[in-house]
């Protein structure tokens, strides 16, 4: 299993496996990075670009492991791109299901947190890619301090789901309508 660099468990063998698509991916199969940020890696962009900033991972229109004519159009994989990053943009855990609740103006702790799957190996030059999931914060410490994974299927803790719930409560509470005669009736 992956580790990070202090030597716990990220909870997946391959990073890769967990991804959907990468961040830089337009629903027509081009590469975003190309053609908005070309300027930070000239060689990638100008190779993007002879080819329509097609994606080399996927066939236009495509997603990524759909069926196609040549599933490795280009032999790319996620992997093999400079400028891959794939960050979850849903905002429940990735392993229980748990959905965020945060309040307006409050510091409280949030019950997700990012976890990150790829880590820079010391002996590459290079930096990893991005791979980052949300995770509950019960599930982020069973990830980290013992041998569970990501892909489990697993329930929300009972103390997450009385947390959320405490939350919905707040929440339900200031919504609520109170006069100001009522709030400060004396």
């Amino acid at each position: 299993m992956e580790k990070t660099p202090q030597g716990t468990s990220v909870g997946v063998d391959d990073p890769y496996e967990v991804v959907e698509r990468c961040d830089h991916l337009t629903d027509d199969g081009r590469c975003r990075y190309a053609a908005e940020h070309g300027h930070h890696d000239p060689e990638f962009a100008r190779q993007r670009r002879a080819d329509d900033l097609r994606c080399p991972v996927v066939a236009p229109g495509g997603e990524a492991g759909e069926d196609r004519d040549d599933p490795q159009a280009d032999g790319w994989d996620w992997r093999d791109c400079p400028q891959f990053r794939a960050r979850q943009h849903s905002r429940e855990c990735v392993r229980c299901g748990l959905e965020e609740r945060r309040l307006a103006h409050d510091d409280e702790r949030p019950l997700l947190e990012e976890h990150h799957l790829e880590y820079r190996d010391d002996d590459r030059k290079e930096t990893a890619h991005e791979i980052t999931v949300y995770l509950c914060r019960w599930c982020h410490a069973k990830i980290h301090d013992s041998w569970a994974r990501v892909d489990d299927d697993a329930n929300p803790d009972p103390e997450a789901l009385a947390e959320r719930e405490a939350r919905r409560s707040r929440e339900r509470e200031e919504a609520g309508f109170e006069s100001a005669a009522e709030r400060y009736d004396d």
